[in-house]
């Protein structure tokens, strides 16, 4: 093994050792009895293996063009991860959503297939170390720095709702046998559950009373805030833009959106105002979904739709299936439209979009198709599982770079539109309504973490620029509040892809194949935006 592969390699062992329910959902080999270590100490040492590893990095020297990326992809994700330990989310991300670590725990730990005994015990040794894992959840928070009230209430919130269902049902998995479903049954209730209450009697008790008020809910309010946000925003958009420049790119962008909204408006509504057009959006009883089925059919179609028309569009097609169901209930109340879960590398599971039917009537029918093809196909599905079937360092395959992710599950809605697969204007309209939500996540997450607006300067923000629904606008803002830095990702990474593209059009000229560009771009594995663009340059002077 070459010099960089190995430290591809190792780093990778590094990020599993520091998650090891990584591993776990991705159905590799792992430590699938251990929890994440959150204990200061164990930041530290991960801290320095980090810094080890990068500097190890940068000075090898890679004996091809692809050593040459996977030594970039290692240096990127080995500074991203320092990054994300100085900007000390285990002590402020609190609130419902799985960007707080207890949550995140909780939502990821139903998605681990027991495929055998070994790792039916490893779930139940797991479940075991709960109350060690709130432990340091709360030594963390009890001395960190304070979130703002609002995220405080929603997370009690949260961990009420959990705790009044007489079981804990996402947790209650098939563990292949009596004896230990009831081992399962007695950690259920003698151990997660009291670590739960007593977690949230921690956030009741303790961390309310010191909350900050909404008026100061980002991290210019914090102690080190601003460069702990700047390097959010390295980690997460793998760029050096600063807060002001992706603040002012939103704000030009919102301007370009209103334009369009109001082309459609008149075709569709006969009205070019603005206002009308979001009130119509928000308040059309047609425009909501009689029921979560007949949203869950809606997104299945849209995915058939797109797999018959992919092939004009890839050469290459993932095996993987992509199965559609519906966001688990304990989940649901949260929030989240969808997400994707990729497939198990050993098979175990298939790519999983998950939709929200909760409270289907309240959910917008024009959004469907965007999210589906954003979530799933030509989407994250296709990104994700042809990243892992990829003959490559498996650092590549998994590597956490959220600007190249979602920045292709953001090209993905526009591309949709180029393959013919929305099904009319008002679905357009879903298309442009996501995009208004990911241009004004640049103007609002900065604006909250670096130029110190209130909570609700960023609902305000929101309710005039975008026809997102009022529930919808508190929880996005309440996401940016938790999570900095990571909403940025989506509209920054779908620039930087169309960018790459226009070049690649002006430099091929009739020579230049959309087949061929989406290979390329899907066909190196997970890579940070500048290593994206050399490997795009590199194959444009190669044809």
């Amino acid at each position: 093994m070459s010099e960089v592969n190995a430290l591809a390699e190792e780093l990778t062992g590094l990020l599993f050792e520091a998650d090891p329910l990584r591993p776990s959902v991705l159905g590799l080999p792992g430590a699938h009895d251990r929890l994440p270590d959150l204990t200061a100490s164990a930041e530290k040492r991960q801290r320095a293996a980090y810094l080890d590893v990068a500097a190890r990095a940068e000075a090898a020297s890679p004996a091809t063009a692809d050593e040459a990326v996977t030594r970039d992809v290692v240096v990127q994700q080995a500074r991203a991860a320092v990054d994300l330990l100085d900007a000390r989310l285990p002590e402020f991300a609190v609130s419902d959503a799985f960007t707080a670590p207890l949550q995140l725990l909780l939502m990821t730990l139903p998605m681990v297939e027991l495929t055998d005994e070994t790792r039916a015990r490893g779930f139940l040794a797991r479940l075991a170390a709960f109350p060690s894992f709130v432990d340091q959840v709360v030594e963390r928070q009890a001395a960190g720095p304070v979130p703002p009230d609002f995220l405080v209430d929603s997370a009690i919130g949260y961990f009420d709702r959990m705790l009044a269902a007489p079981e804990l049902t996402s947790l209650r998995l098939d563990v292949g046998s009596a004896t230990l479903a009831a081992e399962r049954d007695a950690l259920l209730s003698g151990f997660v559950r009291p670590a739960l209450a007593r977690y949230r009697e921690f956030l009741r008790e303790d961390l309310r009373p010191r909350a900050r008020p909404a008026e100061e809910a980002g991290l210019c309010w914090q102690p080190g805030g601003l460069l702990r946000y700047a390097g959010l925003i390295r980690a997460h958009t793998t760029t050096e833009r600063t807060a002001q420049e992706l603040h002012d790119i939103g704000l030009a962008l919102i301007a370009d959106l209103a334009g369009e909204f109001r082309a459609l408006g008149r075709r569709v509504f006969g009205t070019g105002d603005l206002a009308g057009i979001f009130e119509r959006l928000r308040t059309d009883p047609a425009l909501r979904w009689g029921s979560g089925e007949e949203l869950l059919a809606a997104a299945r179609a849209a995915i058939t739709r797109a797999e018959a028309e992919a092939p004009r569009w890839f050469r290459t097609i993932p095996s993987a299936r992509c199965e559609v169901r519906p966001v688990p209930e304990s989940d649901a109340d949260a929030g989240t439209i969808a997400y994707y879960v990729e497939p198990a590398l050993d098979g175990s599971r298939p790519g999983i979009y998950y939709a929200n039917t909760f409270h289907a009537g309240e959910r917008f029918r024009h959004v469907s198709e965007a999210v589906a093809y954003h979530e799933a196909i030509p989407g994250h599905h296709f990104q994700l599982s042809l990243a892992l079937e990829l003959d490559l360092p498996l650092l590549r395959r998994v590597a956490d770079v959220n600007a190249y992710t979602e920045g292709w599950g953001l090209y993905a809605e526009r591309l949709a539109e180029e393959m013919g697969l929305y099904t009319g204007d008002v679905a357009r309209f879903g298309m442009l309504t996501q995009d208004a939500m990911r241009a004004a996540r640049l103007v609002v997450d900065t604006g909250l973490h670096a130029l110190g607006w209130s909570r609700q300067q960023a609902v305000d923000y929101l309710r005039e620029n975008t026809p997102m629904a009022p529930v919808e606008i508190e929880e996005e803002v309440d996401r940016y509040a938790g999570c900095p830095g990571q909403a940025l990702s989506y509209m920054t990474g779908r620039l930087e892809i169309e960018r790459i593209r226009a070049g690649a059009e002006r430099a091929l000229g009739d020579r230049f194949d959309i087949r061929d560009f989406h290979d390329v771009v899907l066909g190196h594995g997970i890579l940070p935006l500048p290593v994206l663009d050399r490997v795009v340059s590199n194959w444009i002077t190669s044809r």
